[in-house]
């Protein structure tokens, strides 16, 4: 089977997507987060293909997506305050409600969890195909499992091509990391997965503070339960290894001469001062600009492997607002490996 590549801007393909979605194929859709591959959420068969798909752990939930927020109101038991008061603020937006799962909702969606992860997105291609296909869409990012998350249509086509029916391509994604998920089930919101939305803004609009799970920022035990997307102890990884690197400018490159890796992943500011003749140079992105580096992190992280990188220093991002979700991201690319110099 050879994929489709739609275009979204052409009505007629967007039509032409939500038909095979309805017929029980699999979409890669456009999201201002990353691509998502899509399937009819309420079929448990054709949710089953975005696991074989993406060769995807049957312990790892999904996200369902719906295109308004009075459509997430039946898949779940209850809609507490503080999610509506968060729904009003940010959505359509990149932020993810953990919440008690109806028993009509296929139980494989949620990985066999009670609860259930829902968000309405804001990129405008597939809030017209949520409502075209008229289902809510179960939506792991449209790659490989465990490898860098698709920003392009070209990189689920570089994973997925022949496996899934079509692509609806958009061009770049705005945000380019995942949504922000946050956990509504206990009387403290927890952050699970940090993402589009800080913790900072969640907290000024619900005007308490919000838990922060550990497992942001440290592994979990690979047999523990995984009540959200992106907690596995390795993920978003190219095939090369890499090192996260905390410490100042100076530091990095002391500690790059001594390991001589094939590259480095810095910050733009950084390039004019780094010993090109030590290692290949990448750039991240301005180190004052978390929104850069999301948007650049997994293109970045799929041309250290094009360029053949087998090991790779990264320096540290800033952990405040969108850095900490960028930091999350690199912190399980690497696998945890993290030192300070």
């Amino acid at each position: 089977m050879t994929t489709l590549r739609l275009n979204a801007s052409i009505p007629a393909d967007i039509a032409r997507a939500a038909a095979l979605l309805r017929a029980g194929e699999l979409v890669a859709m456009p999201t201002e987060t990353v691509y998502g591959l899509a399937a009819n959420a309420l079929a448990p068969a054709a949710v089953a293909k975005i696991f074989a798909a993406k060769g995807r752990p049957q312990d790892n939930p999904l996200i369902v997506h719906v295109a308004e927020a009075s459509q997430a109101l039946p898949l779940v038991k209850a809609f507490p305050f503080t999610a509506q008061r968060l729904a009003d603020a940010f959505w359509p937006g990149p932020l993810t409600f953990i919440l008690q799962r109806e028993g009509h909702v296929p139980k494989i969606v949620s990985a066999g969890l009670s609860t259930l992860a829902l968000r309405v997105p804001a990129h405008p291609a597939a809030r017209a195909l949520l409502r075209e296909a008229n289902v809510p869409l179960a939506a792991p990012s449209a790659n490989r499992s465990g490898s860098p998350s698709p920003t392009l249509a070209s990189h689920v086509l570089n994973d997925l091509n022949g496996k899934i029916a079509a692509v609806l391509d958009a061009g770049p994604c705005a945000v380019g990391i995942e949504s922000t998920v946050l956990d509504l089930t206990s009387e403290i919101p927890l952050l699970l997965r940090p993402g589009g939305i800080s913790a900072e803004q969640l907290e000024k609009v619900l005007g308490q503070p919000v838990a922060i799970s550990p497992a942001i920022a440290h592994a979990i035990e690979n047999d523990a339960p995984t009540p959200s997307p992106g907690m596995k102890y390795k993920h978003y990884a190219p095939r090369a290894e890499l090192t996260l690197v905390q410490g100042g400018l100076q530091a990095f490159i002391a500690y790059a001469e001594q390991e001589q890796p094939d590259g480095l992943l810095v910050f733009d500011a950084d390039v004019s001062t780094v010993n090109c003749q030590l290692s290949t140079v990448n750039c991240l992105g301005y180190g004052d600009s978390p929104e850069e580096q999301a948007r650049r992190l997994f293109a970045r992280l799929r041309e250290i492997d094009e360029l053949g990188w087998r090991t790779a220093l990264v320096r540290c991002p800033a952990k405040e607002g969108l850095g900490l979700g960028v930091y999350n991201r690199l912190l399980r690319a690497s696998a945890f490996r993290e030192v300070s110099v």
